[in-house]
């Protein structure tokens, strides 16, 4: 094996290790099936190695671990493509008398093949036990299926992601680049996203009591991925596209929409003190759907960085040609200078004191920007009583319909 060869190994094992879902998958893996060992193999013609583990039964091989890889059965998959998997060894016919099985003590045994680089085979995701298991069902087959998809995308991703990254050759090409990748990746997160959800919805009617949790922050964890990636494809709508295009209408049913953003939110935060007062006595025209992105993303903010224990505040209004709109949280006042900054893109909530984030900073941006496209205003006045953020228009609409650089 070439210093090379080597290099490039080591770079596809920390490829693996940057893919935040593979230890969440390795544990649905095992509380699913049952069994206790659960790897992403990186496989080739010379070398088999553990790139991702989760180990329960001290099998002993963890990150970086090697096999003689002809001792392997993840071996013959690369060769035929073809996943195996096994309930009972002793009582299997093809596999009972494997050199595999008897020189790793496997009783059940999965392994499904993972592809990337347009159906290159990358390794193996598989599951091992010293015990028999339930694993030759339509259900967990798929379920591995789903998975080595999702992680042979995201290994894609990345992949695509470093190549960007080598190629920035000055600032300007910095930010030019930027913006491409954001549009290409945020459409092609769409394809391992739907992998997830399906996989959950998949493992819900399935998984024990215990892997519902699990489960059901897989969900979580997708409709949050989702939402980023709305933020990017707006943001490369914006800055590359010309900006939203505006279905503006006098809207009759902004106000129970609204509405139902707060609820939403009040349901998804049932610990945070959230109240609204929506009134409006005359109709608006506008975009609703970015209405109601805007406030979305507005009360997002807010129980983000307010604080835990202070309260939230929703109102809105229309009336004598006005539409005001404005949610206030009380909180750690935000500093002047980070407030001249909020609506640049890539500002993020860190910038704050004693707080973190864990969106793109896209989300104000986004704000101002549909602010923008209907003609109206964003502004933001932050005491150590309370943060307002207040959006203004015309509630008889604004003739622009697109805003963008």
């Amino acid at each position: 094996m070439s210093a090379i060869e080597d290099k490039e190994l080591l770079a596809d094992i920390a490829t693996v290790a940057k893919i935040d879902a593979v230890p969440m998958i390795l544990d649905v893996i095992c509380r699913t099936t049952g069994m206790g060992y659960a790897a992403v193999a990186r496989v080739t013609r010379d070398r088999w190695i553990a790139a991702g583990v989760l180990d329960k039964i001290a099998f002993g091989l963890g990150v970086g671990g090697e096999l003689q890889v002809d001792t392997t059965i993840c071996d013959e998959i690369r060769d035929s493509g073809e996943l195996v998997a096994i309930d009972n060894v002793a009582a299997d016919a093809r596999y009972c008398d494997h050199h595999t099985p008897k020189m790793y003590g496997l009783q059940s045994y999965i392994s499904v093949p993972i592809y990337w680089r347009n159906r290159e085979f990358f390794g193996t995701l598989c599951a091992i036990d010293p015990r028999p298991a339930t694993v030759q069902t339509t259900e967990i087959i798929d379920m591995f299926k789903l998975f080595a998809q999702l992680i042979g995308n995201h290994l894609d991703n990345l992949e695509r992601a470093a190549v960007s990254e080598a190629a920035l050759l000055s600032s300007q090409e910095a930010a030019d680049l930027r913006e491409q990748f954001i549009a290409i990746l945020g459409h092609d997160l769409r394809n391992p996203l739907s992998a997830i959800l399906l996989g959950a919805r998949l493992l819900r009617g399935q998984a024990s009591e215990p892997a519902q949790k699990t489960v059901a922050q897989i969900e979580r964890s997708a409709n949050r991925i989702s939402g980023l990636v709305d933020d990017m494809l707006d943001f490369s709508r914006v800055r590359l596209g010309g900006g939203f295009v505006l279905n503006q209408t006098a809207d009759n049913t902004l106000q129970k929409n609204l509405e139902d953003i707060v609820a939403e939110m009040r349901q998804a935060s049932p610990e945070r003190d959230l109240h609204d007062d929506i009134a409006l006595a005359e109709p608006v025209c506008c975009d609703s759907a970015r209405i109601c992105q805007l406030l979305s993303n507005l009360l997002s903010n807010a129980l983000t960085h307010g604080a835990r224990d202070g309260a939230v505040m929703v109102s809105a209004t229309s009336r004598d040609g006005e539409f005001t709109l404005s949610v206030c949280n009380e909180g750690v006042p935000i500093a002047p200078d980070i407030q001249r900054r909020l609506f640049q893109p890539f500002v993020r909530g860190s910038d704050r004191i004693g707080k973190n984030s864990l969106g793109l900073g896209l989300g104000l941006y986004i704000v101002a920007e549909i602010a923008r496209a209907h003609g109206g205003t964003m502004e933001v006045e932050s005491t150590p009583q309370q943060t307002r953020f207040s959006f203004r228009m015309a509630s008889h609409g604004h003739t622009q319909l697109t805003t963008g650089n």
